[in-house]
């Protein structure tokens, strides 16, 4: 937007306090090169517009405002002379992309001086070529210095999240370990009680029936009910008085194993009718080591299937097979934290999935919005075993108007009000010495504001503390995917 063009005068540009130490002479190039404008109320620039003007407020009323997801969010009113703002950067050149940071309106007709950007970037080199080199160091400096204790927060989050994951990896793979010794013993004998059978005097008809037999009793082994501890005990009682019946002996040990395995009265009835009676403990002691093996073959499925499970939520946390900006399911994005953080939440926590399965995916930088989950997810954590270590942890997804909410409730002590302005500030934490550097939060914000055009605030109460992330369900036209780094 453009004002009306008025005269400019050197004295009272020269009463500006950025301009205050300037000579007559440069006082009266910048009036030559620059120009006083007088805007009415309303807009003068919008944020991501190409930055070419820097502009310094004479008399009036400027707000400035950043964008977040849909809405402008008011950062700065003020009246106070010689305020600038706009292409303040332009003095870098190309380095970095030159366009408005914020957007700027007036309230009341307002009188700005108006500088070129490319006036003012050749009149600080000129006239200030020591403070150039300095500020663009401080400038640089700055990005390096985000970018490292970015990597740092997110190197602690790994050296965390490595530790549970070792830990949930080492108890299915311990349990795989000691079914697969326990499955070579069983077989073992499995080989020994079959050798024995079949060097006893039974007919081939009577061998034909005990395989058919221990083919049936296999199948069946894979549809085993889940009983309750009562029901299990009332079977296991009847299966050992029919073993101990039938002249089974140690009929006790082998009754738990079955129960287990579904196998009931019927099904024993049915073995003794398909075999000879001086048979039938040769074949029960038989299809005991079958019914073994088939559970330890499930047990050891049962703990590699879950070992897969962790090392595919690792995958999808990291993404380190995946693009690093795509159409994303928050879902999937939520789930792999979670497992990753299960070591974390423990069983005196409990998580609850309150999910809108129906949202569609959204453009996204998921690695970061992981980073994200496990900042909140570890705050609300930290927060209940603040409170006594028991407590619930919700993960809730919806849609709210044309964005997708992401929330985390949790039972914790909530976040004082005092402190509540502060707490996506950098460095500020509530955490013991030691246990937090007081950038999760700050860092959230960044990759949620700054890099998904979302917003997070929080909600809390005592008992009740809900981090809300609102991200935009489609992409702006001007987005575009860019290398991951951490936020600036």
């Amino acid at each position: 937007m453009s004002g009306q063009v008025m005269p400019c005068s050197p004295r009272e540009i020269g009463s500006l306090f950025l301009f205050e130490k300037l000579s007559s002479d440069q006082l009266g190039r910048l009036c030559s090169e620059g120009r006083v404008e007088l805007f009415e109320a309303g807009p003068v620039y919008t944020e991501g517009e190409a930055a070419t003007c820097f502009y310094v407020m004479i008399e009036g009323t400027v707000v400035l405002s950043r964008r977040v997801g849909t809405d402008d969010v008011e950062v700065s009113r003020t009246s106070q002379r010689g305020v600038y703002a706009g292409a303040m950067q332009a003095y870098i050149g190309d380095r970095v992309p030159q366009v408005y940071n914020n957007s700027m309106r007036v309230t009341e007709p307002t009188r700005f001086f108006v500088l070129p950007a490319d006036t003012f970037a050749s009149i600080m080199q000129e006239w200030f070529p020591m403070a150039v080199h300095l500020l663009e160091g401080l400038f640089f400096g700055s990005k390096s210095l985000q970018r490292a204790i970015g990597q740092r927060e997110r190197l602690l989050a790994l050296g965390s999240l490595s530790a549970g994951l070792t830990h949930e990896l080492n108890n299915p793979a311990a349990a795989a370990v000691r079914a697969t010794a326990t499955l070579r013993e069983r077989v073992a004998k499995m080989r020994h009680k079959l050798s024995v059978i079949s060097a006893g005097p039974y007919p081939r008809e009577a061998l034909a029936s005990l395989i058919e037999i221990q083919e049936r009793t296999a199948e069946r082994v894979a549809k085993a009910p889940t009983l309750s501890p009562l029901e299990a005990a009332d079977r296991e009682d009847a299966v050992t008085d029919w073993l101990d019946d039938h002249g089974i002996t140690e009929g006790w040990r082998l009754a738990p194993t079955f129960v287990q395995a579904g196998l009931d009265l019927d099904w024993l009835d049915q073995i003794a009718a398909a075999v000879d009676e001086e048979i039938l403990p040769g074949a029960i002691g038989w299809l005991n080591y079958t019914v073994e093996t088939e559970l330890l073959m499930d047990e050891i499925e049962d703990s590699t299937t879950r070992i897969s499970r962790l090392v595919d939520a690792a995958k999808q946390y990291s993404q380190l097979d995946r693009a690093p900006y795509q159409n994303a399911d928050v879902h999937e994005l939520l789930d792999s934290t979670l497992l990753m953080l299960s070591g974390k939440t423990g069983s005196r926590i409990k998580v609850v999935k309150e999910y809108d399965r129906t949202l569609p995916k959204i453009p996204a930088y998921p690695a970061e919005l992981n980073q994200v989950w496990t900042n909140l997810i570890d705050n609300a954590v930290c927060a209940i075993n603040e409170a006594g270590g028991e407590g619930t942890l919700t993960v809730r997804t919806a849609q709210a108007g044309e964005r997708l909410l992401v929330e985390f409730s949790d039972t914790g002590p909530g976040v004082p009000k005092e402190i509540r302005s502060r707490i996506f500030d950098p460095f500020f934490t509530t955490k013991p010495v030691g246990q937090g550097t007081g950038l999760g939060l700050d860092i959230s914000w960044r990759i949620v504001v700054n890099k998904h055009h979302g917003s997070l605030q929080v909600e809390s109460e005592p008992g009740d503390t809900r981090f809300q992330v609102l991200l935009p369900l489609t992409a702006a036209e001007n987005d575009a995917p860019e290398e991951p780094e951490e936020p600036a």
